[in-house]
Parts: structure tokens; sequence; C-alpha cells
């Protein structure tokens, strides 16, 4: 549950039953990262937010509202997590989009999640989704508010123990986790499946392929199989929350916590793009 939120700036948790968002999925979202009152990578989520806001033809909010009515939220938070949501606003029956846009705008504050900072030291045990990603190259990349894809993978295991799916398209490509992107390591090189069908491109995703160069790393987009995967040196799976979380074992194959892992995961630390343990 939210601790507090502002829709179209006024400190409430009620939206228009006509809202586009809940009536469509007619929206965007981003979800920050939140240390010392500071929101990481903000300009990363707000470049993604208003790239696909003019994707999807949704004006683009005003830059400095945004930040001023997150910086409101955030006052005296230590950690915690905002969440913004971007609707077409409000309109009548149909999929026609109204002739006078007027987007909502709702900023949510959320505790910090009860993950286990451990996953990020020790690792994850991770498993191979039976469902399929479907292609889709007008959406891929963005964070819209359809996420039913991601529900229906998520929603195949319930163990304890298994913090994370790999998710793959129906070409058996690998694409990325249910919340996650994927990355692995072999002979020097880091990988990562290209998104231009599918998948979202996540921020710590771009930061870590910008800094490949940096840790003396090549670096492939490309795409990728399952057995690609599996046949990694290392592999991990990273988002703006989670931050990186080593792979361990994918199914039955087990994995080491590699060196490289650790050390883009310190990294992205000590630059203040994810949270430190």
């Amino acid at each position: 549950m939210a601790i507090k939120s502002l829709i179209n700036g006024k400190s409430t948790d009620a939206v228009s039953l006509y809202d586009r968002g809940l009536q469509y999925g007619d929206g965007l979202f981003e979800t920050i990262a939140v240390e010392d009152e500071s929101l990481l990578c903000w300009d990363e989520h707000l470049e993604r937010l208003q790239s696909g806001c003019s994707r999807l033809k949704i004006p683009i909010p005003n830059q400095d509202t945004l930040s001023a009515e997150s910086q409101r939220l955030i006052s005296s938070v230590k950690r915690g997590i905002i969440k913004i949501i971007i609707t077409r606003g409000q309109g009548g029956r149909g999929y026609a989009s109204p002739v006078n846009i007027e987007p909502t705008r709702i900023i949510s504050l959320y505790p910090w999640p009860e993950y286990s900072f451990g996953n990020s030291d020790d690792g994850i045990n991770v498993r191979v989704c039976n469902y399929r990603y479907a292609h889709n190259s007008m959406l891929a990349g963005i964070k819209h508010l359809n996420r039913l894809e991601q529900i229906l993978a998520r929603s195949e295991w319930t163990d304890s123990s298994i913090a994370e799916g790999v998710v793959l398209d129906h070409e058996e490509n690998v694409i990325e986790g249910t919340m996650s992107n994927v990355f692995y390591i072999k002979n020097n090189t880091l990988y990562t499946p290209e998104l231009s069908a599918c998948g979202v491109d996540g921020v710590i995703r771009k930061k870590i392929i910008t800094l490949a160069a940096e840790l003396h790393l090549e670096i492939c987009i490309n795409k990728i199989s399952l057995k690609s995967l599996m046949d990694a040196d290392e592999a991990f799976m990273c988002n703006s929350i989670i931050g990186v979380w080593p792979i361990k074992k994918i199914d039955r194959k087990s994995f080491e916590v590699g060196d490289k892992t650790i050390q883009i995961k310190k990294t992205l630390q000590k630059q203040n793009f994810i949270l430190t343990s």
C-alpha cells in the first residue's frame, strides 16, 4: 500500500472511473528508488517517461512539476520507492482518444520492499517461465501500464525460494525477467538481449551497458538463446529497485556468483545508481 499519493497535485488516493489508465491501461509508469531524500537515476527515469509519452502521443508532463511533487513526497524519507503513473486522462467509452487530452498525473510513495539484501550478495534461484512474450515493436522498451504478460508469467510459481523468472518470446529468445533485465558474462563479454520486439529497456540495464567499457568488458546486445544463457560463466538480473541480483541457479543449472557481477554491482553503488545494502 502507498504511504501517500498525489493525483494531479492533490493529496488523494482516488482516480476517476473514467480514467483511461483504469479503463484501458492507457498510460505509462516509472518506479524510482529513494535514498536519503534523493531520487536515484531521476534524469534517466524522466527521459524514459518522456520518450514513452511521445511514442503513445500523451502530452509530456512538466518536468519541474514532476520533480516538485516527487520531492514533496520524499521529504524526510530515508529509503522508499516513488512510483509515477501518467495516463491519457479521462475519456468516454471506446478506444478513440479524447480530442483534448488532459493527462492524469499520479505520484505515490511506497515503503521499501522486504527484498532480502542477501539476494544481492548470495545470489538467487530463478526458473524459466512457460509463458512466452508476444512481439509488439510499437510498445517494446517502454513501461506501459499493461503488465498482463508479466502477471501471467509471475503467476506460475509460489515457491518462496524462487526469486525471479526468466521469460522467453515465442521464438525462444531470452527477453528478460518478470520484473528485471537479464545479463550474462562469457569469456569477458557481457551479453544482454536486444529488445526491439518486446521487453522493457530498463534504466539500470542502460547504465550497465554504458559501464561495460569502463569495466573492460566487451558488450554484445543481440538475440540470446536459453542454451547460451545456461552456458554462461556468470549471470545476473537487475532493475532500479533490486539493484543487481547474481543468479546462482536457473532451474537445475547452478552458477557461481562471479567476480565481474560483483564488480558491476559495486560500481553501480559507488556511482549512486542503485542502493547500497
